[in-house]
């Protein structure tokens, strides 16, 4: 269970943003609730219709003048990229501009293997081929010693980037980066593409007509795979992206779409970020980021549909290695369900794929609600990812376990790190002193509603006019909307029961609703008949499907997440608090322990109300939930019932189920029922 927020704009402002911006009262709430007070302020923020002039960027025209001028000298120049979407698009920018520019330039982009960003090895290796300027595109900010190292080499340098620059800045003709502390440019928040783009209309004299019309479609996806700040003249680039990759003749992005199912749809931004964006980061993640970037600047229809479909491949192999690692940790969690008992969650296995645990600890930190640190050893090296939420630091943990890591780097919400040989158990140890020092009472991963619509706003014409605020993205969000005590009127699995579909009732509105990725079992709900819900809201629109009567569109909700109706949130946290207290062995006020101790009685009940088939462990805990049988009491039980090996609790799906025929032991047996026990009066201990 997630905790829930769920906000309740002013009316006033509401009522000022829908006479300002003569907008309907869902779409007016919705920005209402994202901290808009006024018509212009949302105006300027969402409405932006041209870029800045490039030359504000500090040193941008001194890095346009170097290229121009080794463009006309026929100095061999390398554009050296990152193995990410990002770094992918921004060098498939520069590159091509240059090569039609009639300059002498290659490309590098090092494989995953070799890390991120400039390396010695690579700059000996372009320096034997003759490379005289090295220019970077979404990195080189940090790469104080590679820097120095070109220059010995007798090569010169121009970095690109959109990373925070440390205290030193590197060695180079030029360095352009909106982020320097004395850069004056009015937009801070470009990708590395949208850098590269900006220097390609500076060398073409500040002019962005050229830039855009042949650019503007990579740096869009760029923009949203990369997850940067989707406001401002982001905004203005995705919007213009949009439109380029809806009717694009490009002939890797008509492949790319064909193999993606994206063909023949209007793009959005679900389109960038979760359909090609993944594929283009496959080629990184999975194989090597040259495949992605040969498909890019290829004009060859027909090879560019070979290279879409071993990217589509290559993203197939990712989600598939994605899914075996998922299933390792949780066989892990299963055998010792202490793993996601601490603050903080860390796992370690072996052998994993470093390209994609990243996205794993996304998937463990959404499920369990905490941040979560994930390494993998291979080869005598463990290094992991990191993520996290909330005022809880990555970076700041990262700085506080530094004596049992190589090195480590990142920010408050992700990081990646190296772990000394032999200093796991410590590296695990000093995150939870870090998390117990800093967040006495940890951040709950919480879900925010933008708001709360009576059945009769939720009609397709005020649906339609929250497009007005679209792109979704980082920093704004697609609108959240919660809805209470809907009605289920059946469920259905779909795509061989990976993801629901809910038939709901909704005061006057009967519709469906879709929760991807959450089969009908994994559902809270159980047999419950009444849920709340936060759903996305969308259009059922029927005019695709053959139909001698054509039917009108309705209200459709994409299901963001759900549970029982009148579920108490707050008496479920604490108690869930209490219990991993209990676990980790910390001390609780005495009168806790009484009330957390199951009677014989609380746990044959709870194993009686198992199905034969057995059900989602929150919707079994919400059945049975009443003043005196709290999360603690359930929770202890569950454990009792699993230690003794009458019930099976699987943590990949939730689901708690019977054993057939489990031999018969004392319940007073249990260890956590003993363990309990000790800390009530009167115990001797």
């Amino acid at each position: 269970m997630n905790n829930w927020n769920v906000n309740s704009p002013d009316k006033k402002t509401v009522s000022r943003l829908m006479s300002g911006l003569q907008i309907t009262p869902l779409a007016a709430a919705a920005l209402a609730a994202k901290g808009y007070t006024s018509p212009e302020d949302a105006v300027n923020n969402l409405n932006t219709s041209s870029l800045s002039d490039p030359f504000l960027i500090k040193d941008m025209a001194a890095a346009a003048d170097i290229l121009n001028a080794a463009v006309d000298s026929c100095e061999k120049i390398c554009v050296y990229g990152d193995f990410d979407c990002d770094g992918i698009m921004a060098t498939t920018i520069l590159y091509s501009f240059l090569l039609e520019a009639g300059a002498d330039v290659m490309y590098y982009i090092p494989e995953r293997s070799e890390g991120y960003g400039l390396n010695n090895a690579a700059i000996d290796k372009l320096a034997d081929e003759g490379v005289q300027l090295i220019i970077t595109v979404d990195n080189g900010i940090s790469a104080v010693s590679e820097a120095d190292h070109i220059y010995e080499r007798g090569m010169r340098l121009v970095i690109t980037d959109h990373h925070q620059p440390g205290e030193t800045i590197p060695r180079a003709e030029a360095v352009v980066d909106p982020h320097q502390k004395d850069d004056m440019s009015p937009f801070k928040y470009a990708c590395g593409a949208v850098v590269a783009l900006k220097l390609v209309a500076a060398m073409d004299g500040g002019d962005y007509t050229l830039a855009l019309e042949q650019y503007s479609d990579l740096a869009a996806i760029a923009t949203v795979a990369d997850v940067v700040s989707l406001t401002g003249e982001n905004r203005y680039i995705v919007s213009l992206g949009l439109e380029r990759i809806t009717n694009t003749d490009r002939p890797a992005l008509i492949a790319l779409k064909a193999v993606s199912g994206a063909e023949g749809k209007p793009a959005d931004s679900f389109t960038l970020g979760f359909v090609l964006g993944p594929r283009i980061n496959a080629s990184g993640r999975a194989g090597s980021p040259t495949l992605a970037l040969r498909l890019f600047l290829s004009e060859d229809m027909e090879e560019c549909q070979q290279l879409a479909r071993q990217l589509n491949d290559l993203n197939t192999r990712r989600k598939s290695t994605e899914s075996d690692i998922l299933a390792s940790i949780y066989d892990m969690i299963d055998s010792d369900p202490g793993l996601v008992q601490g603050r903080v969650i860390f796992i370690c296995g072996s052998g994993w794929h470093h390209g994609v645990i990243g996205i794993v600890a996304s998937k463990i930190e959404e499920q369990f609600g905490k941040p979560v640190f994930l390494a993998s050893e291979d080869g005598g090296e463990v290094r992991g990812s990191a993520r996290a939420f909330g005022e809880f630091s990555v970076f700041g943990a990262l700085t506080y376990a530094s004596d049992a890591l190589e090195k480590f780097g990142g920010h408050p919400g992700a990081g990646g790190f190296t772990i000394k040989p032999g200093c796991t158990d410590s590296f695990r140890h000093l995150l939870e002193e870090y998390a117990a020092k800093n967040h006495p009472a940890m951040p709950r991963f919480t879900i925010s509603a933008d708001y709360a619509p009576a059945p009769g706003e939720i009609t397709v014409d005020n649906i339609r006019d929250l497009q007005l605020l679209a792109p979704f993205g980082q920093g704004n969000e697609e609108p959240l909307f919660y809805l209470e005590n809907a009605e289920i009127l059946s469920v259905d699995g779909m795509s061989g029961g990976v993801h629901s579909r809910i038939r709901l009732k909704y005061g006057n509105i009967t519709t469906s609703a879709v929760m991807w990725h959450t089969s009908p079992e994994e559902l809270p709900t159980g047999l419950s008949r009444f849920c709340d819900l936060i759903v996305t809201l969308g259009i059922e629109d029927f005019a695709w499907k053959s139909s001698s009567a054509p039917q009108t569109p309705q209200p459709k909700f994409y299901i963001k997440d759900i549970r029982p109706h009148g579920f108490d949130q707050g008496r479920y946290f604490a108690a869930k608090a209490a219990y991993e207290c209990f676990c980790r062995n910390e001390k609780l006020p005495g009168n806790y322990y009484p009330t957390m101790l199951p009677d014989r009685q609380d746990v044959v009940r709870l194993y009686k109300s198992i199905p034969s088939g057995g059900i989602n462990s929150d919707a079994l805990y919400c059945a049975m939930a009443d003043r005196s049988f709290n999360y603690c009491r359930f929770s202890v039980a569950a454990q009792a019932l699993r230690e003794l090996g009458h019930i099976t609790i699987s943590s990949g799906s939730s689901r708690i189920a019977r054993v057939e025929n489990s031999p018969k032991s004392a319940l007073e047996s249990a260890p956590v029922l003993a363990r309990l026990r000790s800390h009530l009066p009167g115990s001797s201990r």
